[in-house]
Formats: C-alpha cells, sequence, structure tokens
C-alpha cells in the first residue's frame, strides 16, 4: 500500500524545518496543511516558509487563493487528496505538514465532508454575534459537533451553523476507507521552551515586516474586518492598525493569545492515540521510525 508521512504538532516547535529534512532524505515533496497559509500575502504574520528554507523541495497548498476569498477544508482536503495521489505517481513520498488538526484529521480518517455551498445572508447575521452567542446556537444544533470545534475560531462556529441550517441538522462525521497508510509524527516540547519559543519567533516576524505586511494587505483591498477573521496575528493587527492597540499591547496580546492557541492544538492532537511523539532533536530516532514505516 502507498504511504503518506505527517509531521504534526502545535505552532512553533519546527515542523516546516523537519519536513525539508525529511523530504530531502526520503524523496519526497511537501503538502501544507495551515489553514491561513493557503492564503496569498498572508506570509510574515502566518510563519510561511521562505524559498530559501524549502532547499529545492517543492511545497504545495500555499498561496493557492486570495484572502479576500474564504478557502473551506473541503475545498483543502480535495486538493490534498490530488497532490497526494500525484505525489505518489512520481515514486515520491507525500509528507503533510502543519499544525491545522482538522484539515490533518480529514485525510488522516478519510473524513467525508458535506458540500454546503456559503450563504452570505446567513453570515452576515452571524458575524455580528458574540463567540459565546455562537456556541450556544450550535451547542442547541449539536452539542457532538461542539465538542470537537475551536470554540475560539468564530469563522468554525459560522460554517458549522451554516451547514446545520442548510442540511437541517449538523451531519455526523463520516469516515471513508483511505487508500494509503499514514504515519504520523508529532513535535512537541517542554512548557517552557514552547513559551521561549513562541516569544523569539513573534519579536522575529515583527522586525521583519509583520505590520508592514498588514499595512500593504490593507492598502491592497483586504478589509480590517476580514483580517480579523484569520485571528491570532492579524486579529491585532488590525485592532493596531486601527488605533485599538498600542505596540506594546499587540505584542503582549500576541504572546498570550499564540501561547493559548498551541495549548488548543496540543489538546487536539494529544486525543489521536496513533500520532508518534518526539522532540524536535530526537532526529535519528524520528528517521529511524519512518524507515520502519517505509520497509514494512
Amino acid at each position: 500500500m502507498d504511504k503518506v508521512l505527517v509531521i504534526l504538532g502545535p505552532t512553533a516547535t519546527g515542523k516546516s524545518s523537519l519536513a525539508v529534512k525529511l523530504a530531502r532524505k526520503f524523496n519526497g515533496e511537501v503538502i501544507s496543511a495551515d489553514s491561513r497559509q493557503v492564503y496569498k500575502g498572508l506570509d510574515i504574520g502566518t510563519g510561511k516558509i521562505s524559498k530559501k528554507d524549502m532547499r529545492g523541495i517543492h511545497h504545495w497548498l500555499l498561496d493557492v487563493v486570495s484572502p479576500k476569498i474564504i478557502f473551506t477544508v473541503a475545498e483543502w482536503q480535495k486538493q490534498a487528496k490530488e497532490k497526494i495521489k500525484d505525489i505518489i505517481s512520481r515514486g515520491k513520498l507525500p509528507i503533510i505538514c502543519g499544525g491545522t488538526g482538522f484539515y490533518i484529521q480529514s485525510i488522516v480518517d478519510g473524513i467525508v465532508l458535506p458540500e454546503v455551498p456559503p450563504n452570505k445572508n446567513l453570515r452576515k447575521k452571524l458575524e455580528k454575534k458574540s463567540l459565546n452567542n455562537l456556541v450556544l446556537m450550535l451547542k442547541k444544533l449539536d452539542n457532538e459537533r461542539l465538542k470537537n470545534i475551536d470554540t475560539k475560531n468564530k469563522v468554525r462556529l459560522i460554517r458549522a451553523i451554516e451547514i446545520a441550517t442548510k442540511l437541517g441538522y449538523v451531519p455526523n462525521i463520516n469516515k471513508q476507507k483511505i487508500p494509503y497508510e499514514i504515519l504520523q509524527v508529532g513535535l512537541t516540547l517542554p512548557d517552557t521552551k514552547l513559551k521561549k519559543k513562541i516569544s523569539i519567533r513573534l519579536f522575529a516576524r515583527i522586525r521583519d515586516g509583520m505590520i508592514e505586511e498588514a499595512k500593504k494587505l490593507n492598502k491592497k483591498g483586504l478589509s480590517f474586518k476580514r483580517m480579523r477573521e484569520f485571528g491570532l496575528e492579524y486579529k491585532y493587527l488590525a485592532d493596531y492598525l486601527e488605533n485599538k492597540l498600542s505596540k506594546i499591547e499587540l505584542v503582549e496580546k500576541l504572546e498570550t493569545e499564540i501561547w493559548r492557541y498551541s495549548k488548543r492544538q496540543i489538546t487536539w492532537f494529544k486525543r489521536d492515540q496513533r500520532i508518534k511523539w518526539f522532540q524536535l532533536e530526537e532526529t535519528k530516532r524520528i528517521e529511524k521510525e519512518i524507515h520502519s514505516f517505509l520497509d514494512r
């Protein structure tokens, strides 16, 4: 059976650099599993890998659409499946790399996603509601779906409610058999190290022009409202550019929120007992695990 490798974990653990290293060693190509890196121009704020750091390795599902357009998990899954098939057909190893749990799960578990087009009028109404109100709405519709969603992510809450409104219910997550074997390698760090890395990376992004990037996106027509929908960096950058936050408050908010986001990522991934967990410096152990996976 064909093989697929997944590199996952919370933000700032070194997934991208590991994926490149493994792709070079095992003749692979990388498929990004990041819900914000699919958007063109969202580069510094999302920590998108540079051409230099790709080291000649093909990376797919980066810069797929304009940030003005909503790109759903169903669309990502469809394109990811096509890329997996293409990479395998050329005798290479597909390496899915990212931290968006539901994107990864959609491939690993063969989730059948409902095809429900966006309802602009409903979205406008829902966008005016608070996170708490949206959570309560989804709870009434289907409490089980609520258990498997990021309740801090307004866009995903709205999408779940939108699907339920269209279909009359929130569909159960149906699964189909996948045509390949998958090894999931998770990267982890002790809390103190992860916090430090998040802080260092945040200051590096600010130094590298994250604020200027947000200004440029806005000048090109990306509204602050849409920018906030991307959450994390872009949410607070929009607040800063509209003078709702000082630069010090921007940094403090982002350090806190990125750390909280990393904890939510960890909670999501820890539910999957199939993931093999390592720290980044355990490269030899990771490579040994992959060799064993590919040889069986």
